[in-house]
């Protein structure tokens, strides 16, 4: 059984999921419950701290976002302006503005977070799948 009130290293860590996946199933307002609440928060506490997850490339996720709403370049352009700058955001020649990504943000339910990422250099999910 875990404990520590935190988690601070590895092997606390690997005690703690036992434990966690042992306390899975438990039911709310039962002590096994609020163990398993307790437990959850360390360990997100600590996969946190230890294993952070880089937010994705703005246009990456708006090539993800687009399909798997089955949306087109067409449903983005109230968005981010014309279908040529729709193109140009997506094919990485424009960036996105303050102005677009907040469109985005309020009309699309896009994560702002990841909106407001620097863009990468690499090619684009459709580029990749021409080459």
């Amino acid at each position: 059984m875990f404990t520590k009130l935190t988690i601070e290293t590895e092997a606390d860590y690997k005690v703690a999921l036992i434990e966690l996946k042992a306390l899975f199933q438990a039911e709310d307002g039962t002590p096994e419950g609020d163990r398993l609440e307790f437990l959850a928060n360390l360990v997100e506490a600590y996969e946190n701290k230890h294993y952070p997850i880089d937010l994705p490339d703005p246009i990456n996720y708006l090539y993800y976002f687009m399909e798997s709403r089955g949306l087109t370049e067409h449903d983005l352009v109230p968005y981010i302006g014309s279908l040529a700058k729709v193109s140009e955001i997506l094919h990485r020649h424009r960036v996105l503005t303050l102005p677009m990504i907040r469109r985005l943000h309020q009309g699309l339910g896009i994560p702002a977070e990841i909106l407001i990422q620097p863009i990468r250099k690499v090619a684009t999910p459709q580029m990749a799948m021409a080459a």
